[in-house]
This record gives C-alpha cells, sequence and structure tokens, in this order.
C-alpha cells in the first residue's frame, strides 16, 4: 500500500490498481480528496502490473458530494474537472465502487469512470436543488445521456436519492455485488471487463438518449407545467432543466460550459446563498449551548399518548414510523374507535401511492394499542398529552399522570401556547415536564418545538431532541413564552392582516402579496381551509367579528363552499362580493374612511414585525439562534426557504430600513410597533442577528 496523501493511498492488488479514500465523515470533495484522487489516477496509469483501475471509499459512504464549506473560496488543489479528465482518459478501465451514497460531486465523479458498481444499499443522487444549485462538474450534461432525459429531469429538479436496484435498471450502474463484500466485487468486476475486453465507455460519448429528445421540445414544456406548482419561486429547477436542455440541444463541451454558466448564476446568487444558509441552520439548532453532546440520553423504547383525535394520531403515526411501540389512550370508546381508523385510512392511502407496502401498513398499525384506561400509561417511556388547549385540562391530565407514570418517564405536553411552568408546577418531577409541539397534520409536518420549562433537565432537552431526529422532525429548542417561537411571532402578522383589510385591503389582496412572496397561502386563504368555525361557539355568536357574521351565514371555509372567500365544486377560490360587502359594512359602522393600501405597505406590515418579535425572543433568550427562528418559520409556516427565513430575510433587505419602517409605523398607528432594543442596538453598530 502507498500512501498518495493523508486521506487517499493506492494498493495493487493482483492486477487490478485500488485508490482507497478515507476522509471523515463524508469523503466530500473537498481539496485533499481531489489531490488523492488525481495521484492515485497517476500512480494507477503509470503502473504496469495494474490492467484496470477501481475507486473505493473506508467509512459509510462513498464520496457524499462537495465540501461546501470552500464554496466560494479560492480554489486549491486539483480540479474536479482534471480529476474527471484523467479518470475519463485513462487508458486503463476505471470502475466507480459505491456504497452509502454518491451524491452530486460524488456522482458526478462515478460518471466520469467507465463503470459502476454497486452494494444493494446504495443510492445515487444529484442533489444540488435543495441547495439552490445545479450540478457544477458536468452531471448535467453525463447524466441524461445515460438515464435518458425525462429521469434526468426527475432526479435533477427533485435531488432524489435513486435505490441501487433502480439504477441498475436505468443504467446508472452496470453490477449490484454481494453487500459488505464491495471492495472484492469491484475488483472481481474490474477482472471481468479487462478478460471481456470490453471498452472503455465514456458517456460523454453516448449520444443515442439525447439525440432522440433532439427536436422535441414539447418534453421540457410539458415537463415545466406538469411541476409548476412545486417549482414556483424557485431558481434552481429551472436553471436545472435549461442545463438537461443545453445536452439535448449542444454538443458535450458546449453543454458544459452551459452548465457552467449558469452553476455559477445561481452560485452567486440570492436564493443559494438562503438555501445553503438554511441547510446549515437545521444542522446547527441541534446544538443546545449548554446541554453537551454527551448528555446522558433516556431511553424510549414505549410511548403513551393521550388523545386519538387528528393530533394525538398524528403523533402516534411518527413513533409507530420508526418502529417505536405506541399505546393511545381516549376517554370514550367512539373517539378511539374513530381515531384508529383515521390513522389505517391515512396509512393505507400511503399505500395505494406507493409510499409503503400493504404489510408495513399492517406492521405500523400493530404498534399501535389504542385503551380507555390511563394506567396503561404505566410503563411508558414518554407521555404525550395531546388534549384539548385549557389550562385547568391540561393540569388535570398532568396530576394523573405523575401519579401514574414510573420514575424516569418524560411527561410531554403539546401545547402550542399555554405556559408549561405552569403545567409541571402540578406535578412531583417538574424536571421531567417538557413542551413537544407538533405541527398539524403531525404525521405530514416536519416542525416540531421542543420547549423547555424552568425545571426541565438536561437529560430529558437532549432526548427529546435526539428523538424528534428518529421520528423524521426537525427540532428548535424553545423556551417558555406565550406561543413559544412559531406561534408568538404570527400573531404578529395575523394581528396585522386583520387590521388591514379595516383600512381598505380586501383579503384577497393580502393573501396574493403573501403568496407572490412565496408563503404557500396568505391568513385568510388559511383560515377557510382549517375552518372558519375552529373554536366559534354558534350560541355565544353575537355578529362582533367578521368571522362571525362569516360563520353566522353558514360561510364556514372551504367545506361549506363559502368562507372570506367562494369556491366552486372544486375548491377553486374566487374573491368573494359577499364577504366585500360585509367588511365595508364594518369598516362604515367604525367610521373609517377606507384608503389604497399598496402590496409594499401590506408585506412591510406583516413581515416588519415578525422581524422585530424575533429579535424580542432573542433578547429574551426564548430562542438560542436567529437561525433557529428561521428554521421554525420554513419548517412550520411556509416561510419560502429560498428567503432564508425572516431574520435572514430582515438582515438581507437590511435592519436599519426594518427599523425605520417600524418606527413611522410606531408614529402612526402606536406602540405595537415599538422597535425591540436589540433591533436598535445592531442598526446603530451595523450590525445582524448573526453576529451574536
Amino acid at each position: 500500500m502507498t500512501a498518495i496523501n493523508a486521506v487517499a493511498d493506492y494498493t495493487l492488488e493482483g492486477d487490478v490498481g485500488v485508490i482507497t479514500l478515507n476522509s471523515p465523515p463524508v469523503n466530500a470533495l473537498s481539496a485533499a480528496v481531489r489531490d488523492g484522487l488525481a495521484g492515485g489516477m497517476t500512480m494507477g496509469i503509470a503502473d504496469a502490473g495494474a490492467k484496470a483501475i477501481v475507486l473505493v471509499c473506508e467509512g459509510r459512504t462513498f464520496i457524499a458530494g462537495a465540501d461546501i464549506t470552500e464554496f466560494g473560496g479560492a480554489q486549491k488543489g486539483a480540479s474536479l474537472f482534471d480529476v474527471q479528465d484523467a479518470m475519463e482518459n485513462s487508458p486503463k478501465p476505471v470502475v466507480a465502487a459505491i456504497h452509502g451514497t454518491a451524491l452530486g460531486g460524488g456522482l458526478e465523479t462515478a460518471l466520469a469512470c467507465h463503470y459502476r458498481v454497486a452494494v444493494p444499499s446504495a443510492r445515487c443522487g444529484l442533489p444540488e436543488v435543495a441547495l439552490g444549485l445545479l450540478p457544477g462538474a458536468g452531471g448535467t450534461q453525463r447524466l441524461p445521456r445515460i438515464v435518458g432525459v425525462q429521469k434526468a429531469l426527475e432526479m435533477v429538479t427533485s435531488g432524489q436519492h435513486v435505490p441501487a436496484k433502480a439504477c441498475l435498471e436505468m443504467g446508472l450502474v452496470d453490477e449490484i455485488v454481494e453487500e459488505g463484500k464491495l471492495r472484492e466485487g469491484a475488483v472481481a468486476f474490474a477482472r471481468k471487463i479487462v478478460a471481456e475486453n470490453r471498452p472503455l465507455k465514456k458517456v460523454r460519448e453516448s449520444n443515442e438518449k439525447v439525440e432522440a429528445a433532439r427536436g422535441h421540445p414539447e418534453i421540457f414544456a410539458e415537463f415545466r407545467k406538469a411541476n409548476a406548482r412545486k417549482f414556483r419561486g424557485f431558481m434552481a429547477p429551472e436553471w436545472n432543466i435549461r442545463c438537461i436542455e443545453a445536452a439535448v440541444n449542444e454538443p458535450f463541451e458546449d453543454g458544459l460550459k452551459t452548465e457552467r454558466k449558469l452553476f455559477m448564476e445561481v452560485m452567486t446568487g440570492p436564493q443559494s446563498a438562503a438555501q445553503r444558509y438554511a441547510f446549515f441552520a437545521e444542522r446547527q439548532a441541534n446544538k443546545i449551548p449548554d446541554v453537551p453532546d454527551d448528555t446522558p440520553l433516556i431511553p424510549v423504547n414505549s410511548v403513551g399518548i393521550l388523545g386519538a383525535g387528528t393530533m394525538g394520531g398524528g403523533i402516534a403515526m411518527n413513533f409507530a414510523n420508526a418502529g417505536i411501540p405506541v399505546t393511545i389512550v381516549e376517554v370514550k370508546q367512539e373517539a378511539l374507535t374513530r381515531g384508529l381508523d383515521v390513522i389505517r385510512k391515512n396509512y393505507e392511502r400511503t399505500a395505494a401511492r406507493g409510499g409503503i407496502s400493504a404489510a408495513d401498513v399492517e406492521k405500523r398499525m400493530s404498534l399501535i394499542t389504542g385503551s380507555l384506561d390511563m394506567n396503561d400509561f404505566a410503563s411508558a417511556d414518554l407521555v404525550i398529552e395531546a388534549v384539548f388547549e385549557r389550562m385547568d385540562i391540561k393540569k388535570d391530565v398532568f396530576t394523573r399522570l405523575d401519579a401514574i407514570c414510573k420514575p424516569g418517564a418524560i411527561l410531554a405536553t403539546n401545547t402550542s401556547a399555554l405556559n408549561i411552568d405552569e403545567i409541571a408546577s402540578v406535578t412531583k418531577r417538574p424536571e421531567a415536564v417538557i413542551g413537544m409541539h407538533f405541527f398539524s397534520p403531525a404525521n405530514v409536518m416536519k416542525l416540531l418545538e421542543v420547549v423547555r420549562a424552568d425545571h426541565t433537565s438536561k437529560e430529558v432537552i437532549a432526548t427529546s431532541m435526539k428523538l424528534a431526529k428518529k421520528i423524521g422532525k426537525i427540532a428548535v429548542l424553545a423556551g417558555v413564552t406565550p406561543g413559544f417561537i412559531g406561534n408568538r411571532m404570527l400573531a404578529q402578522r395575523q394581528r396585522e392582516a386583520q387590521k388591514l383589510i379595516f383600512e381598505g385591503a380586501m383579503p384577497w389582496d393580502i393573501d396574493r402579496v403573501l403568496y407572490d412572496f412565496g408563503f404557500p397561502m396568505g391568513p385568510f386563504a388559511m383560515s377557510d381551509l382549517a375552518g372558519l368555525d375552529i373554536g366559534w361557539v354558534k350560541e355565544n355568536s353575537k355578529g362582533e367579528t367578521i368571522r362571525d357574521v362569516l360563520c353566522e351565514m353558514d360561510r364556514r371555509g372551504q367545506k361549506t363552499g363559502a368562507g372570506f372567500y367562494d369556491y366552486d365544486e372544486n375548491r377553486n377560490a374566487r374573491p368573494s362580493p359577499v364577504t366585500e360587502q360585509i367588511i365595508k359594512d364594518f369598516i362604515a359602522k367604525m367610521g373609517v374612511n377606507p384608503r389604497h393600501i399598496s402590496d409594499e405597505e401590506i408585506l412591510e406590515r406583516c413581515l416588519y414585525p415578525m422581524v422585530n418579535e424575533g429579535a424580542k425572543l432573542l433578547e429574551e433568550g426564548k430562542a438560542i439562534r436567529a437561525s433557529d427562528i428561521d428554521v421554525v418559520w420554513e419548517n412550520g409556516y411556509g416561510w419560502p426557504v429560498y428567503r432564508g427565513g425572516p431574520m435572514w430575510w430582515g438582515e438581507h433587505i437590511g435592519l436599519g430600513k426594518v427599523l425605520e419602517r417600524m418606527k413611522e409605523f410606531q408614529a402612526q398607528m402606536g406602540d405595537v410597533f415599538k422597535p425591540s432594543p436589540m433591533l436598535e442596538k445592531l442598526v446603530a453598530e451595523g450590525k445582524g442577528f448573526s453576529s451574536r
């Protein structure tokens, strides 16, 4: 064995030269890895004893992508293009041996090899689109030449990780080798291609599949149309599509130039900066300054959930999906049966779409046990209550849980706003009480706000954060404050949206501005979707609000065909003259003179107070980092990821601008717009949230 550098070595195994990379944790394409590859290729080509060359990686994965910490810096070491040229133009066959994942630059490296083998558990993909980027080392030019234009379009715009079996079927890998015996299998495959005198297959020269699509622009037009909703607002999917078009319509070298030009456009643009920020922010959210990584964890092998309604059932599914047994307790058999039936239907719907198998449905349902007796929580390691959002009910529940649950069990509340310190005060174990605020639908939404109370132990916090990852959630730690992080900031937006309709803006004006900004829908469309009658009691209604009047008219949202909007039979919304007249009647009663309100003012009124409230959360220590707030809003409230979250966005449009407008609004409309001292301090010092 000959060491090439600190992360690579070269070995001759019989008549096959083997380049081995070992650069933990994921063999990312750092300068050292690229230099190792370049040096290994030089050795392999010069080695008279080597008839073929195999590239294999140590650790848990093949090259899992670029080293994005190098983005934007000066080029060091061998370029990836030089490495690819050395592989592709090698006079000896080069075989990539793939395990774990071959992603981004890793797959682009493998595509420059003449052959590829993989173990059954391996996956391949070009996920750059998730960072607002496109493959920049020939991926968009080589991939369609192997898998065809349609599949290449799907892969580069979704970033999907394709399993080895599917890779074999589409020709992306040439052979599947035995799990756990990748090195031996790859070397044997290399010997076979030498013995059979197979050609040196250069993907760049394989034009049959791209030529078949040439002269058929409808392929791209139809793909854009089919995905217009999913791609709305994002640059990167469109730029990826343009690269595949170049692969079809231009010679390979010209296509590479187009890919490089478009790569630099997205790389230096604001969307990719925001999406890369979001990528690191999610990982940073797991780091709690006063909870060390080596904090002991509490084993959670069984979970109890109180309440089988929409939230409780959705929460149960998360744990069953992760293989953790769940006991759901309800007060009445009818409610329990209904809840379990909904869970089954959700699973069956997923199976019908091909997401899981029929066997998976039964396996997951077998992990969920229904009960009418809270005493069945006695052996649970974690109990989560998902009952009605009232403090007296929550306190009663926790008093009972404290008496039933075993010592050491974690007691969690799914409250979205209530004071967890007050809830914990009725127990003899406040250190075991924590907030786990799931977002609806809980089996779909990624965000989990983990809320630490005054006495919550570090072990309970660490366990909750790790458990969130196990059940597929993105967790952010918050402190106890009304609404925690997300809902406390949402209240600012909702207040201004409601005020604006009494000043002259219509609900559809406000919704349109927020939709055009990038939200999936505005606040009034969201209210119609959820149902205007949530929390509305007919007997107590006195027509005092617009919602009261709408509900009294049986305009309760999409489910009744009318709410703030009118809906057709397909639930398509259109502005309602009925709602408009109701609003005008309220304005007349209030003696207000309605005015024209610009789109710019709508956006500023709805979003600047959120940035200001985020600053207050940081000031009060209720959020650890500005980036944590952004993670909450991107994953729980539909903030467009290409705008980086409210705090990142505020910083990049200019905190001075936000402060100036907040002061103007304060002078016009009162102290609800009073700027946070932190906001004023940062502007005075010329700093941003990231400087804290």
